[in-house]
């Protein structure tokens, strides 16, 4: 791979025309895209860890992502600065760093409610569905799809086809932004094979098409069938992340009583090591625990995006090659790797386990169960030819313009039950579970 072609400035499902304008580059405009859907928005009623509705410091998607996109843009300067001279001449630090960023804000943008869990019990109905011999119309790579049901595909799909213009691009990003978004640029096929992220996927079969374009277009390498290497940049937005959930998500539990401040502050001091801010330094009693730990998290920040930016120089051989291993936070050094790795795990032994964050899950299941139940139901008789009863009409008619239609493939039309069940926000999908069971939450 190479970077002139890797930065392509094209747009999908769009004519090539410049798109330069005073003080905006195309990427600049891809990052606004972003900011201003509608499915970006919705982040901020979804679930990042802890129920949204719990706590006002607490996580949601969208402070998430936010958050994620400036590491992001710290990380692409960084590497763009480290890189001057192997870019094309047109490119500059600046260039990178909102390419990252534009891919970071998107990162999560395809995730149902509830989060994890809220993908695991769409995977789990269609499973049930599967078995009762719901889904054989479908062919085994379309059934995969729903089996394997995966934010970062469905995000594809936002990205894509339905934000802005539908099914014509979607919101017509440029290739490097949708190459540097495709943490997994392969089809639900190869999601029990690799060993890499195993069960992740980022193409369902109805977006297959566009990723081969967006793969051809930037010259990223097949890797079997419906496969292709990673873009380079995909190895910064995924180490923002990494950085960002575990740095943030002991944050969140702190605010949530699960962990103290003298742990949490510990990881931190053993990361910056002397290298703490005066302001710190100066710190008394009367300064809140707050105050405290967000000079320290941004020196720790600092200290990762260095690290992280030196890894990616010193394995840019392996990344334009297409051939390396892991992520980028597994080839960071000595104390930034065992940072963040440590984080992660205090997270899920001491986080991810709380009792709220259990009971919220369980109602996923039983949330998105009634809604696949009624309105996969509509679809299954709409198909069967019968006439829908009253009922069935009425739940198709919520999905607005794009309904089904009985002479649509049912791979369709169960897409689109996921796109309107997965772009719902928790709160949402819990008053019309209890409206549809006939529950009056006021």
């Amino acid at each position: 791979m190479d970077w002139e072609t890797l930065l392509c400035r094209e747009r999908l499902g769009k004519t090539f025309t410049s798109d330069e304008e005073l003080g905006r580059t195309p990427f600049h405009k891809d990052h606004d895209r972003v900011i201003f859907s509608g499915a970006f928005r919705r982040l901020g009623k979804k679930t990042q860890v802890h129920p949204v509705s719990s706590n006002d410091h607490i996580h949601t998607r969208l402070t998430h992502s936010l958050e994620v996109g400036c590491v992001g843009r710290s990380l692409g300067m960084r590497v763009g600065e480290m890189l001057r001279g192997q870019l094309p001449e047109w490119c500059q630090p600046a260039d990178l760093g909102v390419i990252v960023q534009a891919a970071c804000l998107a990162h999560d943008i395809g995730n149902p409610p509830y989060g994890h869990s809220g993908e695991d019990a769409i995977r789990h109905w269609f499973r049930q569905a599967a078995d009762q011999g719901l889904l054989d119309a479908l062919s085994d790579a379309e059934r995969n799809d729903f089996l394997h049901f995966e934010g970062n595909a469905q995000g594809f799909r936002v990205l894509t086809q339905i934000e802005y213009h539908q099914a014509e691009g979607g919101m017509r990003l440029t290739y490097a932004t949708l190459g540097a978004y495709l943490k997994y640029p392969w089809t639900a096929r190869h999601a029990d094979t690799l060993g890499y992220k195993k069960n992740k996927f980022g193409c369902y079969q109805a977006e297959y098409p566009l990723l081969k374009q967006i793969a051809e277009k930037l010259g990223l390498p097949a890797q079997g069938d419906q496969r292709f290497s990673r873009h380079p940049l995909v190895y910064l937005v995924e180490a923002a992340d990494d950085i960002c959930y575990g740095l943030i998500d002991l944050e969140d539990g702190l605010e949530m009583d699960l962990l103290a401040y003298a742990e949490v502050e510990q990881v931190l001091l053993d990361l910056v090591g002397d290298d703490l801010p005066e302001t710190y330094r100066l710190l008394g009693p009367q300064d809140s625990q707050r105050r405290r730990l967000a000079i320290l998290r941004g020196k720790a920040i600092e200290h990762l995006v260095n690290a992280a930016a030196e890894a990616f120089i010193e394995q840019q051989p392996a990344l334009l090659a297409g051939e390396l291993e892991g992520d980028l936070v597994e080839h960071m050094h000595g104390a930034a790797r065992r940072c963040v790795l440590d984080a992660k795990q205090m997270a899920r032994k001491r986080i991810f386990q709380d009792k709220r964050k259990t009971l919220h899950e369980i109602g996923a299941y039983s949330t998105l169960e009634t809604l696949l139940d009624a309105f996969c139901g509509a679809v299954n008789e709409l198909h069967a030819g019968q006439n829908l009863s009253f009922k069935h009409q009425r739940i198709l008619d919520l999905l607005g313009h794009t309904i089904p239609q009985a002479d649509w493939p049912p791979y369709r039309s169960y897409l689109r039950v996921v796109d309107f069940i997965a772009g719902m926000t928790d709160l949402y999908a819990a008053d019309m579970a209890a409206q549809i069971r006939g529950i009056s939450r006021t």
